[in-house]
């Protein structure tokens, strides 16, 4: 067969094109319900972290994990409670926030060297079907690294909106770094011009890297446009 082989990669580029459309698209419109309920998306937020940490603890008192890591994912997630200081704004140059993603790399590469290399005990060949040690399944460890680790950085990813595009208004000194009355006042007594970054409406970090994909996919349109109208 020569021609089948080539249908089959063809169908998993489309495959793997639609699905990442189809996320893309999916965090959009979480972006854009996050803008329009900030108050309701903080709430959720703050439980979420806490129910995350209520489990790290059960799982440290009765699945019997690792006390180390466990206590490094409980600290590390009172740490992502703190980007809901100003939320949904948040400051790229904030230490909480930048200690936050090291944070995330961190525990992802902690707890899958753990789960990548069990205890010495788990793998000796059982005797009897009732001796098998308790090893957990893919499935258990994937849903672990999806609720327990990935989920409440992936949530503030979608629902935080970076600093330098928020409007001049009140509480946004701690985005813009200034005062709300700092604008240029004009010779008819208005505010004048003020910097672009005050100007922008305020926009989540996942609308912002979508449009920056497509502003800077239509530049590159226009850039070879014009590069044929010259030759």
């Amino acid at each position: 067969m020569y021609i089948l082989p080539l249908v089959g990669y063809a169908g998993v580029l489309l495959g793997f094109g639609f699905l990442t459309l189809a996320i893309a698209s999916g965090l959009y419109y979480l972006s854009e319900l996050v803008e329009e309920h900030t108050v309701i998306a903080r709430k959720l937020l703050t439980r979420l972290i806490y129910t995350v940490i209520a489990t790290q603890s059960l799982l440290a008192l009765i699945d019997h994990f690792p006390w180390l890591l466990s206590g490094l994912s409980i600290a590390s997630h009172a740490i992502y409670l703190g980007n809901l200081r100003h939320f949904p704004i948040v400051k790229l140059s904030d230490p909480v926030f930048i200690v936050s993603c090291l944070l995330v790399l961190l525990n992802h590469f902690l707890w899958f060297r753990h789960f990548s290399h069990p205890p010495p005990s788990s793998r000796t060949y059982p005797s009897s079907l009732y001796d098998r040690p308790d090893i957990p399944t893919f499935t258990e460890i994937a849903s672990y690294f999806g609720i327990c680790v990935w989920l409440v950085p992936f949530a503030l990813f979608v629902s935080l909106s970076a600093g330098e595009n928020v409007l001049p208004s009140m509480g946004s000194e701690y985005a813009t770094g200034g005062s709300v009355g700092g604008g240029v006042t004009g010779d008819d007594g208005g505010l004048g011009a003020v910097g672009d970054s005050r100007v922008r409406r305020k926009k989540g970090l996942v609308k912002a890297g979508v449009d920056w994909v497509v502003e800077s996919v239509r530049e590159m349109g226009a850039w070879r446009g014009e590069k044929r109208r010259r030759f």
